[in-house]
C-alpha cells in the first residue's frame, strides 16, 4: 500500500472508515465487521478512523477489540464532541473539561493507552476553538494523544485551531459529488502543511451505483433522511452516473474505484476513507490505490461533476448549520 502524510504522520494512501461497523446505515454482522477490519491491516491500510458518537462509544469497543494484537501496525484515529443521544437529540460540546474525560473514556473503550490522531468531531459554537484546542494539546503534553485533528471546520477557524497547536488533518466530505471543499479548505491545508482526510468518498454508497432508490436502503438506514437520497433530488442524482460508469468500463475498473482514484489523483496530501463493513467492498476500495486514471477520465469526470452538482444538501438542515464553523 502507498503512503502518505498527515502533518507527521505517515499513513496508508486509503484509510478506513468504521462508522457503519454499529448501526447507521442498516444492521452490521459483528463478526464480519472484526474480520474486515483485520483484513484491512493485513492489506497495508494503517490508518483506523472511528469515533465515540458512532453507536453510543460501541463503534470504538469493537475497533479496539478487532486490533488486539494489531494495535503497533496502525494509526488509530478517533474523535469526540459530537453528542448523540438515545432519543435522536444531538449536541457539541468542546469545553476543555469535556477533552479530557472524552479522551479518557475513548482510550478505555480502544483498550489504548495513546490516540495516535485525535479529533474534534464538531467546532462547538459555543467555546473558542483556542480552549477546545488548548485542552486537546494538553493530552499530547499527557502522551495521551500524539496529533490533532479536526473535522468541518471553516478556513478561518481551522487557521486558529493551527496556531495554537500544529494539526495534523483536517476531516471533511470530499468526493466528486461533494467539491465544496476545492473553493479554500484544500488550498489552506497546502498552505499550512496540513493533511486532508476525505470521508465519503463514495458519497454513502450512491458513488458506487448500488442505491437505485430508497428501496435499495433497509427501513433503519440512516441516508433515507439524508435529502440527497430522496424524491427528486435522488432522482436527478442518480442521472450522475453514467459517466462513471463509462469511465469505470474504459479504465477497466469499478465505479467506487473510480471514485476513489480520482480523489487520490487531486493532491498529495489526500487520503480517501472509504468506509465499509464488509472484506469484498474492502478488497475493492483498496484496489483503487494502484489506478492512475487517464488524463481523458479525469477531465471527463471533472465536466460531469462541477461542484454544486448534487440535488440537495449533504445532511438534513438541522445538522447543515453546525458544519463549516
Amino acid at each position: 500500500m502507498k503512503r502518505r502524510y498527515l502533518g507527521d504522520l505517515e499513513v496508508s494512501a486509503i484509510g478506513l472508515g468504521c462508522m457503519s461497523m454499529t448501526p447507521i446505515y442498516g444492521e452490521p454482522s459483528e463478526p464480519e465487521a472484526i474480520a474486515t477490519l483485520r483484513r484491512a491491516v493485513e492489506l497495508g491500510i494503517n490508518l483506523i478512523d472511528t469515533s465515540d458518537a458512532y453507536g453510543f462509544g460501541t463503534n470504538e469497543d469493537l475497533v479496539g477489540r478487532a486490533l488486539q494484537g494489531f494495535r503497533d501496525k496502525v494509526i488509530l484515529a478517533t474523535k469526540f464532541g459530537n453528542i448523540r443521544h438515545p432519543d435522536g437529540r444531538t449536541a457539541v460540546d468542546g469545553r476543555p473539561e469535556y477533552v479530557t474525560a472524552a479522551c479518557e473514556a475513548s482510550l478505555r473503550r480502544l483498550g489504548t493507552n495513546v490516540i495516535d490522531l485525535y479529533y474534534i468531531h464538531r467546532v462547538d459554537p459555543t467555546v473558542p476553538i483556542e480552549d477546545t484546542v488548548g485542552a486537546m494539546a494538553r493530552l499530547v503534553e499527557q502522551g495521551k494523544v500524539r496529533a490533532l485533528g479536526i473535522s468541518e471546520a471553516g478556513v478561518e477557524t481551522l487557521r486558529r485551531a493551527h496556531a495554537t497547536h500544529p494539526i495534523s488533518a483536517l476531516q471533511t466530505e470530499y468526493s466528486l459529488w461533494t467539491r465544496d471543499a476545492e473553493q479554500d479548505l484544500i488550498l489552506t491545508c497546502e498552505e499550512l502543511g496540513i493533511g486532508y482526510v476525505a470521508y465519503a468518498p463514495l458519497g454513502r454508497g450512491f458513488l458506487t451505483g448500488t442505491v437505485e432508490g430508497l428501496d435499495s436502503l433497509g427501513p433503519d438506514d440512516r441516508r433515507r433522511d439524508m435529502p440527497r437520497f430522496q424524491g427528486e433530488n435522488l432522482q436527478r442524482n442518480l442521472a450522475l452516473l453514467d459517466t462513471i460508469r463509462a469511465v469505470a468500463a474504459r479504465e477497466r475498473c469499478t465505479p467506487a474505484q473510480v471514485a476513489i482514484a480520482w480523489l487520490l489523483a487531486q493532491r498529495d496530501f489526500i487520503v480517501p476513507l472509504p468506509g465499509t463493513k464488509q472484506r469484498r467492498w474492502l478488497e475493492e476500495n483498496v484496489s483503487a490505490a494502484d489506478i492512475a486514471l487517464s488524463d481523458r477520465s479525469l477531465a471527463e469526470l471533472a465536466r460531469a461533476f462541477p461542484p454544486g452538482i448534487a440535488a440537495g444538501t449533504r445532511y438534513p438542515e438541522p445538522q447543515m448549520k453546525r458544519l463549516g464553523l
